[in-house]
């Protein structure tokens, strides 16, 4: 497999084929936020997570995969994270969820509000939410696992290859630790 997840604003998607789902990864805007396809291999029910920005790259990212949006989930309120999202939103009449205690800061009435714990299906494509308190107060990761029993974690800004997020204060900061430790670096 070549898939790298290396990608550039504007530029063209990384592919990742597994067992059950294809995940295509962007990046868009100034800021290089990752967006997400996430494509069942059996059905073609899709999700996206994060409509970052630039609406236009991200309907030629929907136009790579094979069927229909049927969730757009938003990691985290951070402007960077949702500027294209009511215009996906109009585009494909998707349904859209987010944490809770983020879900009133998006430009879109969230149409589910999500805790930890809780599982997003759309077809056979089954995500596990994780709620990650710190960067922002709903930020919430989300894990696919492959049948084979490996996990696949898309964490927004809440942790990144060097660490975890940004957050604003001591106290946001263990409370992010603490949760990456409980419910992440414990379970997966």
């Amino acid at each position: 497999m070549s898939y790298t997840g290396d990608v550039s604003p504007g530029g063209p998607s990384d592919t990742r084929e597994l067992d059950g789902l294809t995940i295509r990864k962007c990046s868009v805007g100034t800021m290089d936020n990752n967006a997400y396809l996430l494509t069942s291999t059996a059905t073609g029910d899709q999700i996206l997570i994060d409509a970052a920005d630039d609406a236009p790259r991200l309907q030629t990212l929907l136009g790579e995969g094979t069927g229909q949006v049927g969730a757009i989930v938003t990691t985290h309120q951070h402007w960077d994270h949702h500027r294209a999202l009511s215009e996906l939103v109009e585009a494909t009449g998707a349904p859209t969820y987010a944490g809770t205690p983020d879900a009133d800061a998006l430009p879109v009435t969230v149409d589910h509000r999500l805790t930890h714990g809780d599982r997003i299906s759309v077809g056979d494509i089954d995500l596990d939410v994780i709620r990650l308190t710190g960067h922002t107060p709903g930020s919430i990761a989300l894990a696919w696992t492959e049948p084979g029993g490996r996990v696949h974690l898309f964490t927004g800004d809440s942790l990144f290859p060097g660490g975890p997020g940004k957050t604003d204060s001591p106290a946001d900061f263990t409370q992010l630790m603490d949760d990456l430790q409980a419910r992440v670096f414990d379970v997966y």
